[in-house]
């Protein structure tokens, strides 16, 4: 296993690492808080759905750029400097996106929050490897990631309470306090690390970069409404596929490259990584669809959804800090395999979603979602970082991210379109099994027809009525029952990584002599 410098080891980590913990946090509350103000800001704006999307996309897109900068700005100038001038520029960001009086003007102020936002998470992660003994480091990281699996999961609840009851504002503002802080407590008490030997500037690299995921990225979110065959898709995809080939070529022969892709040859950073974008696949399939069934489908509000969704965040935020020990004490091979079973089975079960499906059953299979998510996560990405040698944690935190910021944006796009094409297939059996002479549809509209002549309605009016009812019918129960395919797909590539956590290499770490 790689050593790790003693000179960059503080015996008052816990501290720090809360103060980290932190803005983490804010950092990716606002990648989904937002999304439950859309209407709001809709109506407040008078723009459309489309239009008001983009002030979602252009953070996502943002971050996805800035993130590569993190290494080198780590190494270059001290991780905690850059640390708290990033959360600076993500609190005046919050601010200014609160004061907005334009969508154009939140949308620029959102590109300003996420360039700040977007360096925080690779470089408290880089700081946590740096500070943290290595034998303590399952432990650390198992609270460091509380943020990534926790701050998505409540932030609709937070932002539906606060755009309901509050002001749309208050999304925004809630940062500006909490930024203040934390910038404050990092001086006080984060440690400074040791300046590293970084050369030149890769300008070359971090072009190719930048370009390349923006183009991934913008494709992968917008793929769905501008269609997948469109000629602007396939050229983002073709341009920024070919942007990532050439920009890995450029990384490994540059003599001082913007990120180090040789990290992968270090011990299970690559199956650590393969991992890591399973989990957040199916992260993402119950943290987007879950909710968007039971507000299409069931019809449950936005607040009441969120705070469905708040138990399975629970079970997240206590069960990663236990299985940050579990790495400790025995590895990372079994804590995520059995994370990883239990993410599967319960993924599975939600295949069985349907509007008469008791609220308790879906918290509980939720609940024990969670549960499943915070093992296999943490100690999953902890066993890949373990093995980096220090002078490249910078690129190995940065790479890391950067693969959970495009499983997640693929992960969506690649599930949305198989609804999609599920939900089509699926009302196209049932409208078959629905010709005017089948006996449901017989049955149906007998029912209908003689509820309608109750009821004072013309029997003129009871056709055009009843095919409407139809229709309906037929669209909800095809929308439900491709949902429900969704599961079965997430559940099944999550037990192949189970299967593949079986080659995660262990790693034993002694205890701290004296």
């Amino acid at each position: 296993m790689a050593q790790q410098d003693s000179s960059t080891i503080t015996n008052n980590w816990g501290v720090a690492l809360a103060v980290l913990i932190t803005g983490g946090f804010m950092a990716i509350l606002d990648t989904s808080i937002v999304n439950i103000a859309i209407p709001k800001l809709e109506s407040v704006f008078s723009v459309n759905t489309a239009q008001v999307q983009w002030v979602v996309t252009i953070y996502m897109l943002t971050l996805g750029v800035v993130v590569p900068l993190a290494g080198y700005l780590g190494e270059r100038f001290g991780y905690r400097r850059i640390y708290v001038v990033s959360l600076a520029i993500f609190t005046v960001g919050s601010a200014l996106s609160g004061l907005s009086w334009s969508l154009s003007i939140l949308t620029m102020f959102r590109v300003l929050q996420a360039l700040g936002g977007g360096l925080i998470m690779p470089i408290t992660m880089a700081m946590v490897y740096r500070m943290v003994p290595r034998q303590r480091i399952g432990t650390a990281m198992g609270f460091w990631g509380l943020g990534i699996i926790v701050a998505p999961a409540i932030g609709p609840a937070l932002g539906g309470w606060l755009v309901q009851y509050v002001d749309w504002r208050l999304i925004f503002y809630i940062n500006v306090p909490i930024g203040i802080v934390g910038a404050l407590l990092a001086l006080a008490y984060v440690p400074k690390f040791p300046r590293g030997v970084t050369g030149p500037f890769d300008f070359m690299g971090f072009m190719l970069s930048a370009l390349g995921l923006f183009g991934l990225l913008l494709a992968l979110s917008e793929g769905q409404t501008w269609g997948w065959g469109s000629e602007a898709i396939v050229l983002l995809l073709t341009s920024s596929i070919l942007l990532l080939i050439l920009f890995t070529l450029w990384e490994l022969t540059v003599k001082h490259p913007l990120l180090n892709l040789r990290v992968f040859a270090h011990g299970s950073f690559a199956m650590a990584n393969i991992l890591v974008i399973v989990i957040t696949v199916s992260m993402y399939s119950g943290v987007f669809y879950v909710p968007l069934f039971l507000q299409t489908v069931a019809g449950y509000g936005a607040l009441k959804t969120g705070l469905m969704m708040m138990p399975a965040a629970l079970a997240s935020a206590v069960m990663m800090p236990l299985s940050g020990r579990l790495y400790d004490r025995i590895g990372a091979r079994p804590v995520v395999l059995v994370g990883l079973v239990i993410l599967a089975y319960t993924t599975f079960l939600l295949h069985g979603l349907s509007t008469t499906t008791p609220v308790s059953d879906v918290v509980l299979w939720l609940t024990f979602r969670g549960l499943g998510m915070g093992m296999a996560m943490m100690p999953a990405t902890t066993a890949g970082m373990s093995a980096v040698p220090t002078a490249l944690v910078g690129s190995g935190s940065a790479i890391n991210n950067i693969m959970q910021r495009v499983a997640g944006s693929f992960g969506l796009a690649f599930m949305t379109a198989v609804l999609q094409s599920q939900a089509t297939l699926h009302a196209t059996t049932l409208a078959a099994s629905y010709t005017p002479a089948s006996q449901p549809a017989m049955q149906f509209m007998h029912q209908l027809s003689g509820y309608l002549h109750q009821h004072g309605i013309l029997i003129s009016q009871t056709v055009s009525m009843t095919t409407s009812e139809l229709y309906h019918l037929i669209q909800e129960q095809a929308f439900v029952m491709g949902i429900d395919d969704i599961f079965v797909l997430g559940a099944a590539i999550t037990l192949l990584g189970a299967l593949l956590s079986l080659f995660l290499r262990t790693y034993r770490h002694q205890r701290a002599q004296g």
